[in-house]
């Protein structure tokens, strides 16, 4: 019966992620990135001052329901920084090959404006309700611009589906896998204190979550970073075998070695695009919902971190996983999963220091991505059934990771995560093929200082609203 099911969730996949719905993803990053004019590339510095430059100017936040600017990114990067930067790459690169990297690469550069788009678009189309609570994401600029709700449903179902598997259990299988690996602990044991972490923390709240992730992410990710960069410094020599690895066999088959199987060109430009997507989230639609939260002068401002954040996610921290292992000759055993990730550090530090920092990145990274995904799974939920059925339904999803602690292998459940990236991923690129206008409309306004469709909050009822120079409220067109 199991082994059923994952055949057929593994051909729904594979179908999913054929080669038309690559494409499709390909040209609508590329149409973006044309339309702006290689923004990324003409105004890297600008994006990288407005964003990252300014992590040290204090914001205050004066009401409960909203974020800072950068909390809304860490958040979000806990979303994207963790189980897909480690785990994500082994995968990819023991099924796609080198190669999956290079299309991971490409992803990341046209998915930075992709990002940005939808979140400047989250940002303009975000609603409050009666409690003050704001709401935003595909599901929302879908319905309120375009008007097609059940699109906005199967976004919306994607996204539910990807926070059970994606996050909820996937995360906490990982965690405990490794800590079982390395320590002998009771995987059980492990996932049920990470659901009673990320349940004390998520249920606090946006700013609690905020608070958390914008104090755990920039740690996590600077000392991993470190320390994959000790050992790159170590491998130096092998650097140019592995940057030539990773550019030939991304338009040819990368050859048997030792326990390594081999892989087609497809199938490097399958994983690669469909990791990176599943890491960087650029394009799948769930960053806006987290930046729809920040207190932010205007829409594309808060875009611009969308850009940066697909920049460090992939470009930066996956970059270093994937140069990790390939320079320390550990693709060829033919491990997968944070097993290789594993290997790969013990070529350099001890095996008890090796077990030590991948457990310890691993929990830091997973955790942070569980709580992080939480809010997705909160606005998914509360625009599919309502907010009054989310206050039972919010338990759920703590419980995967421990129902499915103790099954020793469910990496082939990762067809899984694929299916709901995809169906989350096609609504709203569809959505933001049709919207490139507005976005448009914002940047222009933005970057021209005319900031007609700034956000700005009215006193007498502390809401957003989108407001012009004579304070009537409007939407681009």
């Amino acid at each position: 019966m199991y082994h059923s099911f994952l055949t057929a969730i593994t051909s729904l996949s594979d179908v999913l992620w054929a080669p038309p719905t690559m494409i499709f993803i390909a040209l609508v990053s590329v149409y973006v990135t044309v339309r702006t004019g290689f923004f990324q590339v003409t105004h890297f510095g600008f994006i990288m001052r407005r964003t990252f430059g300014r992590i040290f100017v204090r914001s205050i936040v004066v009401d409960r329901n909203r974020i800072t600017p950068f909390q809304a990114t860490a958040t979000s990067l806990a979303g994207t920084v963790g189980m897909g930067n480690m785990a994500g790459v082994a995968t990819a690169l023991s099924i796609g090959g080198p190669g999956a990297i290079f299309w991971m690469w490409v992803l990341a550069f046209f998915g930075m404006m992709t990002k940005a788009a939808e979140v400047t678009l989250g940002v303009h189309y975000r609603t409050v309700d009666a409690d003050g609570h704001v709401h935003g994401g595909p599901m929302y600029y879908i319905n309120k611009a375009l008007g097609w709700k059940a699109l906005a449903v199967l976004f919306s179902v994607g996204v539910t589906i990807n926070c059970f598997f994606s996050s909820s259990l996937l995360q906490a299988h990982t965690v405990g896998r490794a800590f079982s690996a390395s320590y002998g602990l009771n995987p059980y044991l492990v996932t049920g204190v990470m659901a009673v972490v990320t349940a004390t923390v998520a249920i606090g709240g946006i700013q609690r979550i905020g608070r958390f992730c914008a104090t755990l992410v920039p740690f996590m990710t600077v000392i991993y970073l470190f320390s994959g960069l000790v050992i790159l410094i170590a491998n130096a020599e092998q650097l140019p075998i592995v940057i030539g690895d990773i550019f030939s066999y991304a338009f040819a088959p990368a050859p048997a070695l030792g326990g390594f199987a081999g892989a087609a060109v497809m199938k490097a430009i399958q994983m690669g695009m469909a990791r990176g997507m599943l890491s960087n989230e650029a394009g799948l639609g769930t960053a806006p919902m987290v930046h729809a939260a920040a207190d932010t002068p205007h829409p594309f401002q808060q875009g611009l971190w969308g850009a940066a954040e697909v920049f460090i996610d992939t470009t930066v921290v996956c970059t270093i996983t994937a140069f990790v292992i390939l320079s320390s000759g550990v693709l060829e055993l033919g491990n997968t999963g944070i097993e290789m990730l594993l290997s790969a550090f013990a070529t350099f530090y001890s095996p008890a220091l090796a077990n030590a920092f991948i457990s310890l990145a691993i929990l830091t990274f997973c955790l942070s991505t569980q709580i992080g995904f939480f809010v997705y799974f909160e606005t998914a939920v509360v625009s599919l059934f309502g907010e009054t059925a989310f206050r039972y339904l919010k338990w759920i999803y703590f419980l995967p990771g421990v129902v499915f602690a103790g099954v020793t292998n469910v990496d082939q459940l990762w067809a899984l995560a694929n299916i709901s990236v995809a169906a989350s991923a096609i609504p709203n690129l569809v959505a933001l093929l049709m919207l490139s206008g507005v976005f448009l409309t914002l940047m222009r306004d933005y970057l021209g200082g005319e900031n007609r469709y700034s956000t700005a909050l009215v006193d007498e009822n502390r809401q957003y609203v989108r407001v012009v120079s004579d304070g009537n409220e409007v939407s681009p067109k």
